[in-house]
């Protein structure tokens, strides 16, 4: 039976973009991604998800990862919310490797709605399983976190690069995040890195002091 892993990297992030990642295997491989070490990438140092990425891609059947750049996000939510963003992207993703069986990472609290939802979206044979801190349980999710978070991080050093300045890892709970998007909030070429539709940037624009993120939604 093949099943497929699904997680996300970069959702709450301010500057950057969202990824989905998506790891299919042999069920039975569920033991070789244990013997790895492979966990949620968060509980992993970039060193770590560095080092099984590409381990990750030899055990895997298939993998796939979506990217939605800040500027896309920003489009987006002007019809809908990050939830059913999410949704469209993950199922996508069941709808394109057509798994038996896909295990989620369910971003809100009604994991049941969540999973109706995909199920609509991918119209397919694929069993759903959506669950939150699925990243934490399933290891084929954990897989997935893994690749989505290595190529949201070397999203982040493209944007560094490019743009000469260090944003740290585009959250706003990070100083250097925030320098950033007041940087380059109304720059002709790199504003487009910045989430505009974040109350992190608008609480800045109005000159309000703001450190923790929220979203409108």
């Amino acid at each position: 039976m093949l099943i497929l892993g699904i997680d996300e990297a970069g959702r709450g992030s301010v500057i950057g973009p969202l990824v989905v990642g998506g790891v299919v295997i042999e069920e039975k491989d569920q033991e070789k991604l244990k013997k790895l070490g492979v966990k949620d990438s968060k509980l992993l140092s970039p060193r770590q998800r560095a080092s099984l990425y590409p381990k990750v891609k030899e055990i895997a059947k298939d993998f796939v990862t979506i990217k939605i750049s800040a500027e896309d996000i920003d489009k987006l939510r002007e019809i809908k919310n990050l939830n059913k963003i999410e949704a469209e992207k993950m199922a996508e993703i069941i709808k394109f490797m057509k798994a038996d069986k896909a295990y989620v990472d369910a971003p809100q609290v009604s994991t049941e709605k969540f999973k109706l939802y995909l199920l609509k979206l991918a119209q397919n044979h694929t069993e759903i399983i959506a669950e939150n801190k699925a990243d934490v349980k399933y290891p084929v999710v954990s897989a997935a976190s893994i690749l989505a978070k290595v190529e949201r991080d070397q999203e982040i050093e493209r944007i560094k690069k490019e743009t000469g300045f260090d944003c740290g890892v585009g959250y706003s709970h990070d100083a250097k995040a925030i320098a950033f998007v007041k940087k380059f909030l109304n720059h002709p070429k790199f504003s487009k890195y910045i989430r505009h539709s974040w109350v992190t940037v608008s609480d800045l624009k109005s000159g309000k002091a703001q450190k923790t993120l929220k979203e409108i939604d």
